[in-house]
């Protein structure tokens, strides 16, 4: 019997040193609930205890039952006929196996059924569902669209939806991109109009590339303010299923076979207004993709494990001039490598999980605490918000484009044979490949991270990292790393002082990746204190770090203006 959560040591170290009792007091509410509801923890040992049993039934269902069907899943798919789409019989049971598991509301509210879990589980269980199947994260890690309602919808809504995402009756989908505009929301134009006598509102439009499109729930960006063509004239729509909602077809996709991406006709769909009009984009939306990113991240970790193990196995069983190749220098050192990457995304991840839970817990505080809430508190909420803020679209670069990398060098440890369908190979590289391009690209990332870089929103937390008691190896790689901690201030100094906004952005990216490198560096070397096998894990990514770091650093402090011209010489020769 495989499961995905014991077998997976790393992830298992890392669920029990995230440091999640602060987090769990303020989830419930320093255990208040567990009075009224059966299932609510007592107290912290007990919320850990909690879920350690959760993620390993998940952990189990993933390698036993998801995993053995993912390549028929893959091979055949959904099916679109009459604007129906029926999901692959296998798919449909994956869901059922997953809702009688309970764990279809993992984050929402005991009173409505769900887990009340933080993020970092929620994501651990992402990871292990993408490990066995890429496509059906893209359904299950939907669950996000019943926490923007639990966030921002009414009591009435609330009320309607949220229990039944709990027990699995809903599903659904977030409606953004639109056939001309995809990363530019802010000129969506499907129109939202209200009938004046019923105050009933109305979606007439398109949609494109909407994931599982064929939902029961649809959250939907919709431009509510007549005459406006920004993000301020945008709101948030929940609709559901119906006639007037046409699913026009289903894309037939590079990867992530199991789940329907549609296309969407929107003829005068009933709809609710979610939130206050005029912030669909600007907060609602905004909050809808930060969730995103951490669950598309932890998609990336989770196909990368695969990819990982796959090629790790098939080094050791390939046997060619009288040894596996895992024993030659160049398939081993691939190996090593993959390993490295793969721990240091999975780092990174949950430590943005674990900021993002403390977010989520002080805001919630600051928002409903009333006259308890102090200035402490609120000193938190704000500093947790504004780290959150640069780890999620640093997060989701690192681990999209690390999945990208370890998949194509699974094929390349495969060799011919990776090339091949008859091998898992060529569909984790597949299923890789959209993670880096949907819920924002990686450039878009860069955008959303760069000011928090330059701003050095993270330094506090660097400081604490750096300021742990490393001895001997450990104490001397933190020094280097707190070198390259210098000089990115001195790079970051530098561009801000030129003040020269081209210039800015095309060293934004050079900017972010050295900050990456500092900053998973110090969680590396952190962990490495906790446990000494993780040592040379984290001696390696630093070594190699380094150069990296330099050839950007070079780079962004070299001032050659030039380079911007000579970039659009080269696209033009």
């Amino acid at each position: 019997m495989a499961n995905f959560f014991k077998d997976n040591s790393d992830l298992v170290f890392t669920l029990n040193n995230l440091e999640l009792e602060e987090i769990a007091d303020l989830r419930e509410e320093n255990y208040k609930f567990a009075s009224e509801f059966e299932n609510a923890p007592t107290n912290f040992a007990d919320a850990l205890d909690n879920y350690n049993r959760v993620l390993s039934v998940v952990g189990e269902i993933c390698g036993d039952r998801i995993e053995p069907r993912s390549r028929t899943v893959d091979a055949e798919g959904p099916k679109f006929a009459d604007g129906v789409v029926t999901y692959h019989p296998l798919t449909v049971q994956n869901l059922k196996d997953l809702t009688q598991a309970g764990v279809m509301g993992v984050m929402l509210d005991h009173k409505f059924g769900g887990l009340n879990f933080p993020v970092s589980v929620y994501t651990m269980m992402t990871e292990m569902v993408s490990r066995a199947d890429g496509s059906l994260q893209n359904i299950f890690g939907l669950q996000d669209i019943a926490e923007t309602i639990n966030f921002f919808g009414s009591d009435e809504q609330r009320e309607k939806y949220l229990p039944k995402f709990a027990s699995g009756e809903y599903d659904g989908s977030m409606d953004l991109t639109e056939p001309d505009f995809g990363s530019d929301l802010q000129s969506v134009r499907l129109r939202a109009w209200q009938d004046e006598k019923t105050g009933q509102w109305y979606l007439n439009g398109m949609k494109r590339f909407i994931t599982n499109g064929c939902a029961k729930v649809h959250l939907v960006l919709a431009r509510s303010e007549e005459g406006t063509t920004d993000g301020r004239g945008l709101s948030m729509f929940i609709c559901e299923a119906c006639p007037q909602l046409v699913v026009r077809r289903i894309e037939n996709k590079l990867g992530i076979h199991g789940v329907a991406t549609t296309e969407l006709q929107y003829n005068d769909v009933p709809a609710q207004l979610c939130g206050k009009r005029r912030f669909g984009l600007i907060k609602y939306v905004m909050s809808l993709m930060n969730g995103a990113r951490v669950a598309i991240s932890g998609q990336a970790v989770g196909i990368a494990e695969a990819a990982y193990r796959e090629a790790r196995k098939y080094a050791s069983e390939r046997i060619q001039f009288k040894k596996s190749i895992d024993q030659f220098p160049a398939i081993y050192d691939m190996l090593s490598l993959m390993k490295v990457k793969l721990t240091a995304a999975r780092a990174l991840l949950y430590e943005t999980t674990r900021v993002v839970d403390l977010r989520n817990g002080y805001t919630h505080l600051v928002e409903h605490g009333g006259d308890a809430v102090t200035a402490e508190d609120r000193a938190r909420q704000k500093y947790y918000n504004k780290v959150a803020a640069v780890l999620t679209p640093m997060c989701k670069a690192l681990a999209t484009e690390m999945v990208n990398q370890i998949a194509y060098d699974a094929i390349q440890i495969h060799g011919g044979t990776g090339f091949m369908k008859d091998f898992n190979a060529e569909r984790f590289y597949r299923d890789a490949r959209i993670t880096n391009i949907y819920e924002g690209t990686t450039q878009l990332q860069i955008v959303a991270a760069i000011g928090g870089v330059i701003q050095r929103d993270n330094d506090q937390r660097i400081a604490e990292l750096a300021g742990l008691g490393y001895t001997g190896k450990l104490a001397r790689l933190r020094d280097k790393v707190m070198a390259l901690h210098a000089r990115q201030l001195e790079a970051v100094k530098f561009v801000a002082e030129r003040k020269d906004p081209a210039y800015h952005d095309l060293m934004a990216r050079s900017l972010v990746e050295m900050e990456t490198y500092i900053f998973v560096g110090l969680l590396l070397l952190r962990d490495a204190m906790k446990c000494e096998a993780r040592e040379a894990i984290a001696e390696r990514f630093v070594l190699d770090s380094i150069p990296e770091f330099e050839k950007r650093f070079m780079r962004v402090v070299s001032g050659d203006v030039t380079l911007i011209d000579n970039n659009r010489d080269i696209i033009d020769y």
